[in-house]
């Protein structure tokens, strides 16, 4: 089953730049995607259609059965609710412990108490922080940091996590860490990972499905992939 069906999508920023150059990719519930490629490849831009940061200029991007690229402003956040997003940068809550930082997630779409500790203890714990849930951001390593802001993007049980280059800001034993905590999540709940990266050793040890843009282009598509040299 096809969870994102990408169809001949175009990208043509407003000062005449094309990002993405009709595109057309598929990606199946459950998969774990590593997105590849040099700067200017138009890794970051697909990413923000995913989650209509971005919109297409033409074509169609399908997720789960909704139609992202013609969704409109007013209804993004309800897409936004059923996708986990990680950034490079953690984005925590300098003043919230551990434990306030994920909760907060699901404090703002209103879920109950009970529900929300029950979810929060749960994130934490499959990300492996539980003896850490009442330290503060600035008590944490880099890789921890990271930790809390997947368990946040996972509290609420998303169907799709996207982590834009999660290992960006970290030394190569705790890059490799956060992707075993991404392959946990993906192996024990099931949830679809897209990931972009460029992140070599990690892409060629993993051997996962790997999409490799090249100047907006899609030039590699391998369901056990590695980071082929020609694209960078």
């Amino acid at each position: 089953m096809d969870f994102i069906n990408i169809k001949h999508v175009n990208k043509v920023y407003k000062n005449g730049v094309t990002a993405i150059y009709d595109l057309s990719l598929k990606i199946k519930k459950g998969d774990f995607v590593f997105i590849i490629g040099g700067s200017g490849s138009g890794k970051s831009t697909l990413i923000k259609m995913l989650y209509r940061e971005e919109r297409p200029t033409s074509g169609e991007i399908m997720l789960g059965g909704l139609n992202v690229a013609k969704l409109r402003n007013s209804k993004v956040y309800k897409l936004r609710r059923k996708l986990g997003i990680v950034f490079q940068d953690y984005r925590l809550l300098p003043k919230l412990t551990v434990y306030e930082n994920v909760a907060f997630a699901l404090e703002v779409i209103g879920a109950k108490k009970d529900e929300i500790r029950v979810k929060t203890l749960k994130a934490i714990d499959l990300v492996g922080l539980k003896a850490k849930t009442r330290n503060y951001p600035t008590e944490l390593s880099g890789g921890e940091q990271q930790r809390v802001a997947i368990a946040r993007a996972i509290v609420n049980n998303p169907r799709l996590l996207i982590c834009d280059e999660p290992t960006g800001n970290l030394d190569p034993d705790m890059s490799k860490e956060i992707v075993k905590v991404l392959e946990t999540i993906n192996k024990e709940i099931g949830t679809t990972i897209i990931m972009a990266t460029h992140d070599r050793e990690i892409v060629n040890e993993m051997k996962k499905h790997v999409i490799a843009l090249k100047d907006g282009r899609l030039v590699k598509d391998y369901e056990k992939g590695t980071y082929d040299n020609e694209i960078v």
